[in-house]
């Protein structure tokens, strides 16, 4: 049985792909195509940036 209670994040690497598409693809739709991507699956992108330098941490 799944613990609903512990969020559930996309894949890292998924996540990695979108924060490139906002900051590094230079394509205004790819930016806000990934930066509603993290907004949509975080809330935030504060919560986004949050969760990313806690990976980085392990």
């Amino acid at each position: 049985m799944l613990d609903s209670s512990k969020v559930q994040y996309p894949p890292l690497q998924l996540i990695q792909t979108w924060v490139w598409m906002m900051i590094e693809s230079g394509n205004p739709e790819l930016q806000d195509k990934g930066r509603n991507n993290l907004i949509s699956a975080f809330g935030s992108l504060a919560k986004a940036n949050e969760y990313l330098s806690e990976q980085v941490k392990k």
